[in-house]
């Protein structure tokens, strides 16, 4: 049986917890500033949230591939291949779902299963072949500069804006305007392929992070240390490298792969000293219990969610609306009753991912 690292499973929690919250607001007219994410360039706390999946996916990959044989390339490559297919493919049946609403010619192809999919492909490959810390933190450099070069230098005289971004060019070409997200006013996809790169680049962070930081098993003290000062350096790349290239969660930049990398390591820091080494975990049920199934969990959440908006109806508006509109709005106002309904939503979900956890099942995709 695994040892779990409960700090890890926390931070995995955590993620699906928010990522649950900032999705599913009661109204998108009254949501906090800060549970809305950045118009553009900048980061806000809700912008860390999609990041620390990446992160965590590839702190999982270093502890699941930790007893890796060099010689089964091939099996682990497939395997790899495998899984990313099916979360890819999720991901866009989650997107046509409910089925009858939207035409497969205008169906959305990438979304946040599909970059976690292509991500952890990438990062996969890579970790595979490569192996070596020395050479997966170069892959990590190639990865994020690479995309910054494609960016700089087939973007047009604006580069980085949501119009001149090269991102965009390529999805249009691949896949045509009617399969990219329209919620920009103009089609564009901040799930799109070119970010790929630089999402694997933070996934083999992770990776590579967790490798040094777990090989004894549970950290301790001086790991704490390490990851504190490590947050710092990751931080003050980005914000140094921001100066002449944004952090910008849409193109998904480098400055804010590494930006969000060191907030997201300094909470993994704290987190390990307050659960694995002080031992003071009773707080943590919630965010273990959608850490032991956190795809199921978030993809539970797309799947009703859509079937509170566009399948349940009360009268002429939506049960999500008519929840909203009847229940929290009148008990809370309108920002407040729109955050109680999605905390009372990702509590709904939350019980689900709790009878999984009970019966100690984890699902894996």
């Amino acid at each position: 049986m695994k040892t779990r690292i409960l700090s890890v499973d926390v931070l995995r929690g955590l993620t699906i917890f928010f990522m649950i919250v900032v999705n599913t607001p009661g109204s998108w007219d009254y949501v906090y500033a800060p549970l809305r994410h950045a118009s553009w360039d900048g980061c806000t706390p809700t912008d860390l949230v999609f990041p620390s999946f990446l992160f965590v996916v590839g702190l999982s990959m270093s502890i699941s591939m930790k007893k890796l044989d060099p010689s089964l390339k091939k099996p682990v490559l497939l395997k790899l291949l495998k899984r990313a297919a099916l979360i890819f493919l999720i991901g866009v049946l989650l997107n046509w779902f409910p089925f009858y609403r939207t035409n497969i010619a205008d169906l959305r192809i990438f979304g946040v299963l599909q970059r976690i999919a292509l991500a952890f492909l990438v990062a996969g490959i890579c970790i595979t072949l490569l192996q070596r810390t020395g050479y997966l933190i170069f892959s990590i450099a190639a990865l994020l500069l690479g995309h910054w070069a494609i960016l700089y230098f087939m973007g047009g005289d604006a580069p980085y804006s949501l119009e001149g971004n090269f991102g965009n060019v390529l999805d249009t070409a691949l896949l045509g305007e009617r399969h990219l997200y329209k919620g920009y006013g103009i089609p564009f996809d901040p799930e799109g392929l070119l970010g790929t790169l630089s999402s694997a680049g933070q996934v083999i962070l992770g990776y590579v992070i967790g490798k040094s930081m777990l090989k004894s098993g549970s950290p301790g003290q001086s790991q704490v240390k390490k990851l504190v000062i490590l947050a710092l350096c990751f931080i003050l790349a980005g914000q140094l490298w921001d100066f002449i290239y944004p952090i910008n969660k849409p193109l998904w930049t480098g400055p804010y792969v590494l930006y969000t990398t060191g907030i997201i390591t300094a909470v993994w820091a704290l987190f390990i000293w307050i659960i694995d080494i002080k031992k003071v975990s009773e707080w943590t049920l919630v965010f273990r219990v959608f850490g032991q199934n956190p795809l199921v969990s978030y993809m539970l959440s797309v799947l009703v969610v859509k079937i509170f908006i566009y399948v349940i109806q009360i009268g002429d508006t939506s049960l999500m609306g008519w929840s909203y509109q009847h229940i929290f709005r009148p008990v809370f106002d309108n920002y407040l009753g729109s955050l109680m309904f999605a905390l009372a939503f990702t509590f709904f979900i939350w019980l689900f991912a709790y009878g999984l956890y009970r019966k100690g099942k984890i699902i894996k995709i």
